[in-house]
């Protein structure tokens, strides 16, 4: 196995990596059921407490 072959390796598969955990993080972000919990967390700076 040479520096090339694991370098291709890492370079195409840590692409799909990041672009697979991009996608599970906008799925949860826009996901229906976290809405209340981001619209409350949103307002926080808001407080005067």
């Amino acid at each position: 196995m040479t520096y090339e072959t694991v370098a291709s390796f890492a370079q195409q598969y840590g692409l799909i990596y990041i672009i697979i955990l991009f996608a599970v993080a906008v799925a949860y972000a826009l996901w229906p059921s976290n809405k209340k919990k981001f619209d409350r967390a949103s307002q926080v700076p808001l407080r005067e407490d």
